[in-house]
């Protein structure tokens, strides 16, 4: 009897309403199956409001769709998939319903999904196909959905549909888009190979596409192009780079519309944040595009910037942002001397168009209202500025220093507040899977920071801003961040890259400044730091040169601030001076001449790899300790504990002369001098380790008078 129930065609809402009485008091499946034929036929008619859908759902529950799903053979005339297109239409209507959306019985449905979409499609099934979609939009939109697609492999089956071209390969790339926006590097860890098969298709199409096709596909390339996985460790992805590459340079090579213009520049940023310039091939061509890339970025930061329209600049800032990635590529390709894509006079050129470019940002800058500061532009501005005073430190001078008391202003407060800003896609650069908050823009402006505290007019004004005590609070909380990073790799995390940067600064501080240093708390509780963590850091030899640099600064502040409570014979002052006698002592050793029967000083294997970035900072450590030891009358005897004489001694009488330059042995001379003058006991070590004939076989006649003296 269901064939003449299913073809009734009276009103709707009746018949749905009789139906689901049927679905509740149906005695046999035969019933229950006329029924669902018509709940179904309005579902797919559209007749299904929230409150019904809650009906069918409480009438028939998961069960039955799930039992239509594995069902077998359906009723004589029906076609074989009858079971299963009914059980999908209905999840796709309780789908619509976000609660039930993220419901395990549909989260356990998404293999079954996934078979649908690999399944050859027959003409008669393509609304089973549409079902499918629907559902996996629903999942993707609820919480656990993106993991557990993720998961049970949806991306693989949404890319092989898509290769297809089968029925509704389009809504297979958008929820690929979907999916890649919210679990990029999930997706490429668990499926690279189908992923880079979407992208070699879509760079192909892009490459040969000669129509308004083109520039949609600039719009949909960059979510395929992966931070997490970068595509030039991969041949496959290196043709597709290519490709890409060169439908570009086709784009920007001829006359476009803003409109077109804006989708390219913003596929070449997510290149750029992806990549680095790597995608560029080197030669003529590449050299120019690179350069052709960066004008057109500098262009439209000027033509947006100069005179901003609050209207216009909203609808501009997302290319904007991307022009600051192409804008920053720019800066390192200038600087760069191995291996160059551009040539002297193209760095000289662009330089000199970027410059104008950074002064439209600065000129941006000095209008931004207090409400406005939470505007993830303004963090992207205040960003690629600072990777250009971090480079650049003679131009804009003027421009900069006048901008510096709102760029201290703008850090403290993102600092202090902890911003809930959410970055523009191209704001972050290393980020795959969102932004990470709070922003924090004190770590692009300490580059600069460093060098302009060595110039007395932006150290004034930056010391005017209070920019001293902010920089220590954030020293105080990068610290702690450092303490709580898992053991890290050979590279330094940007934390340990800031602390080296921030211990910097503060030595141009101890160095052009002393005063300051004596004033107030600031100095005196970064001291306190310094000397609790540096015989934390140490040990651990991926933290050598931030070591290094803790150490020497802690001397050079130790040197002022020696009146001070902390440094008087405390248990943390002894254990971070025993630390940098470990420090200063253990960086050179003895080792073979290959050139002669006598052994020679050198760099210690566990310093060597290092040593450019060490060395600096060990020659002012040796200077500073020196300093310190007739300020503190404890370190004389401490140093005797450590018996670091004795181990120069060793050391001395063991090498050639010759191996040593003048300026390790005037490092090793101040510090005997400074020991033998502040101490007897210390002296008469020396003396009784050979000093006065070493003193003189090294030429050192400071040490060799301050020994023959009563």
């Amino acid at each position: 009897s269901f064939p003449a129930m299913a073809s009734d065609s009276g009103d709707g809402h009746a018949t749905l309403k009789r139906c689901l009485g049927v679905l509740r008091d149906a005695r046999n499946d035969s019933e229950q199956f006329a029924a669902l034929l018509l709940v179904t036929k309005a579902v797919r008619a559209g007749e299904v409001d929230a409150k019904t859908r809650r009906q069918i759902f409480d009438a028939i529950g998961f069960t039955f769709p799930t039992r239509l799903l594995i069902s077998g053979q359906p009723p004589p005339g029906c076609p074989p998939h009858t079971f299963r297109a009914l059980g999908l239409t209905l999840l796709a209507c309780f789908c619509t319903d976000p609660e039930l959306a993220g419901h395990s019985q549909v989260l356990n449905k998404i293999p079954t999904f996934n078979e649908v979409l690999l399944s050859p499609c027959a003409p008669d099934s393509t609304s089973m196909v549409d079902d499918v979609y629907q559902c996996l939009s629903a999942v993707l939109a609820t919480a656990r959905g993106p993991r557990e697609l993720v998961a049970k492999g949806t991306v693989s089956a949404l890319c092989q549909a898509y290769l297809s071209g089968s029925h509704g390969s389009d809504r297979a790339l958008t929820l690929l888009l979907g999916l890649l926006a919210v679990a990029e590097a999930r997706c490429w860890q668990r499926d690279a190979p189908q992923l880079l098969a979407v992208l070699s298709k879509l760079s192909g199409d892009f490459l040969k596409a000669e129509d308004m096709t083109k520039f949609e596909l600039c719009e949909v390339l960059p979510h395929f192009i992966p931070l997490s996985a970068p595509l030039t460790r991969d041949s496959q992805g290196s043709e597709c780079l290519h490709r890409v590459y060169k439908g570009l340079a086709d784009i920007l090579g001829s006359k476009l519309s803003q409109s077109q213009r804006d989708p390219a520049l913003k596929l070449a940023a997510s290149l750029v944040q992806a990549c680095g310039a790597e995608w560029i091939p080197a030669g003529s061509a590449g050299s120019k595009f690179l350069a052709l890339l960066v004008n057109l970025a500098c262009v439209e930061v000027r033509l947006t910037l100069e005179e901003p329209d609050p209207v216009e600049l909203e609808s501009k800032k997302e290319v904007v942002t991307a022009c600051y990635v192409l804008m920053e590529m720019g800066i390192q390709e200038c600087l760069r001397e191995e291996n160059p894509l551009l040539d002297e006079v193209q760095k000289m050129q662009l330089m000199r168009i970027m410059e104008e470019a950074f002064g439209a940002v600065i000129f941006y800058l000095r209008q931004v209202k207090q409400e406005e500061l939470q505007d993830p532009f303004i963090f992207a501005s205040v960003r690629v500025l600072g990777a250009w005073m971090a480079e650049e430190t003679s131009s804009l001078k003027q421009e900069i220093c006048e901008l510096l008391p709102f760029l201290v202003h703008y850090a403290r407060k993102l600092f202090e507040e902890g911003s809930p800003a959410v970055s523009l896609p191209q704001a972050e650069l290393g980020s795959s899977e969102g932004p990470a908050l709070p922003q924090d823009a004190l770590r692009f402006l300490l580059p600069a920071f460093c060098h302009l505290t060595a110039e007395d007019r932006p150290r004034a004004i930056l010391v005017s801003q209070g920019a001293p005590a902010l920089l220590c609070e954030y020293f105080l909380r990068q610290w702690e961040v450092l303490s709580s990073e898992p053991a890290a790799s050979a590279a330094p995390t940007s934390t340990e890259m800031s602390l080296q940067t921030l211990c910097g600064i503060f030595l141009n501080l101890v160095v052009t400044a002393p005063d300051l240093v004596r004033r107030g708390k600031t100095f005196s509780s970064l001291m306190d730091v310094l000397l609790k963590s540096l015989p934390v850091l140490l040990p651990q030899e991926h933290h050598l040169v931030l070591a290094a640099n803790v150490a020497t600064l802690g001397l050079m502040l130790a040197r002022i601030l020696a009146g001070s409570a902390a440094l008087q014979g405390t248990q943390s002052a002894e254990e971070f001076f025993g630390a940098t006698l470990r420090f200063l002592s253990q960086a050179h050793t003895a080792q073979a001449d290959p050139g002669s029967d006598s052994l020679a000083v050198a760099v210690s294997p566990a310093y060597r790899s290092a040593w450019d970035d060490l060395r600096e900072l060990w020659f002012l450590g040796m200077q500073a300790l020196a300093g310190c030891i007739p300020l503190l009358p404890w370190l004389p005897p401490a140093v005797l504990r450590a018996r670091w004489l004795e181990g120069l001694s060793e050391l001395l009488s063991r090498v050639s002369p010759a191996s040593l330059d003048f300026e390790l042995i005037a490092a090793f001379q101040g510090v005997l001098v400074a020991l033998a003058r502040a101490s007897e006991p210390c002296r008469d070590v020396i003396l009784a380790h050979r000093g006065a004939e070493w003193a003189n076989l090294y030429g050192m006649a400071a040490l060799e008078q301050c020994l023959a003296e009563q």
